[in-house]
């Protein structure tokens, strides 16, 4: 049995990640239309650009779902964030900032809530929005299929007798418009935006072209820190176990809430949000503007605590490792094997990092580390210090480690002058 349904399955039950926008809306009434029962699921991230997301399913249906739920996600995806800091998985990084993966993150989490509520109404086929340039068509499938074996996938946007009726904006507006329902749009932007809990990514129209800057992006999570003036603000923020536990000595009762007010006070900031160029899973390179205040302060306060426990080697594990799974993240594998052991061992060492850190946040991405103090970590200012202290080596000691490195220097020597290198 073929995985892949090129052409629209008649007369049967289809799920459909459904997001309200023109695309989604304009596939549940054509398949509708064409004899297909649709059963529209939506994912409650706490999408910023959505300002009720509990309208959606019933939008579904105005359309002609079958059925259709809104699937809470709010604190899964607020866990995963988590882990992704844990792990320091993130592998698109330019001039010290980095993209923290929220849209792969997101697609995992929606995938696995949809299929778990697809095998309760009994649906075989899954279906959504992407289309076949972008990355998304790869996570959806691989999440879908190592989840459910036995699903098949049709996806409107690889169907011909769908592209050809459709073939852009217009004609899916034009579409609505004839059969009554009509798709009342806000004003055009100048590039689209998706977004979830742990941040947005602005991508494509006029953001494709590099001499747009990311000043014609109005944030959604954060402000424009570049035109206006953000006053300086201290925050604690603690971690326990590994995790984020407190800001400012309030715990929250969920990841979701933590994560929701770490959001508020970086993004007041315009922390995170940063520029970037990506090579897409089939290699394309494309650009993005993102924006991800919580996880930024987060995995900002996560690193600096790491410098205090781990040793040189842990460390390079970490930076090692993390970019190998932030790659395989955004490649649609979250939940594979290989992601599954490197998440293991990182997860495993990270559960001893507990410590708070003092920030003091300013504009943009600019901040001052004022303190931090960590339980039981290895910084010792007498180890080191330049002040007479009791040390646990010597003078002498150092000398004979000097000494013993000259058979390391003199191998070096012998080959680089073979190789005529030494000059």
């Amino acid at each position: 049995m073929k995985s892949i349904l090129k052409s629209l399955p008649k007369n049967e039950k289809v799920a459909l990640a459904f997001s309200g926008g023109l695309d989604t809306r304009t596939a549940v009434a054509w398949m509708t239309e064409n004899g297909v029962e649709v059963y529209c699921y939506t994912a409650d991230l706490a999408q910023p650009d959505e300002d009720n997301v509990e309208e959606i399913p019933k939008i579904a249906s105005l359309y002609g779902a079958k059925k259709a739920i809104l699937i809470d996600c709010k604190e899964e995806i607020a866990q995963e964030g988590v882990i992704a800091i844990q792990c320091g998985a993130f592998h698109i990084t330019s001039g010290g900032l980095k993209y923290y993966n929220t849209t792969p993150i997101g697609r995992a989490v929606t995938t696995k809530a949809i299929i778990q509520q697809m095998k309760k109404d009994n649906v075989k086929i899954f279906g959504d929005g992407s289309t076949y340039r972008g990355n998304d068509i790869q996570r959806f499938f691989r999440y879908a299929k190592l989840f459910y074996p036995e699903i098949q996938i049709y996806k409107p946007w690889l169907d011909p007798a769908f592209v050809n009726q459709f073939g852009g904006r217009k004609e899916m507006a034009e579409y609505l418009e004839k059969i009554g329902k009509p798709y009342k749009s806000s004003v055009e932007k100048a590039y689209s935006t998706d977004s979830n809990l742990l941040g947005a990514t602005h991508e494509a129209k006029d953001l494709e072209y590099l001499d747009r800057s990311l000043k014609i992006v109005e944030p959604i999570m954060g402000v424009p820190f570049w035109k206006m003036q953000i006053d300086p603000e201290i925050i604690e923020v603690e971690f326990r176990n590994g995790k984020p536990y407190s800001i400012n000595g309030k715990v929250y009762p969920s990841m979701y809430q933590l994560m929701k007010y770490a959001n508020q006070i970086a993004g007041r900031h315009g922390l995170g949000i940063c520029d970037m160029i990506e090579n897409r899973v089939i290699e394309a390179k494309s650009r993005g503007i993102y924006e991800a205040p919580g996880m930024a302060l987060l995995h900002i306060v996560y690193e600096r605590l790491l410098q205090v426990y781990w040793n040189e080697n842990t460390l390079d594990l970490y930076y090692t490792l993390g970019r190998k799974l932030g790659r395989l993240l955004y490649e649609g594998r979250w939940y594979d094997l290989e992601t599954v052991a490197i998440k293991e061992a990182l997860l495993k060492i990270s559960s001893m990092i507990s410590g708070k850190v003092t920030i003091e946040l300013e504009k943009g991405n600019n901040y001052i580390i004022l303190n931090t103090e960590a339980e039981k970590g290895n910084y010792n200012p007498e180890a080191l210090s330049m002040e007479k202290t009791h040390s646990s080596f010597t003078e002498e000691d150092r000398i004979g480690q000097l000494e013993v490195q000259n058979l390391s220097i003199a191998n070096n020597r012998n080959l680089l002058e073979l190789l005529n290198l030494l000059k």
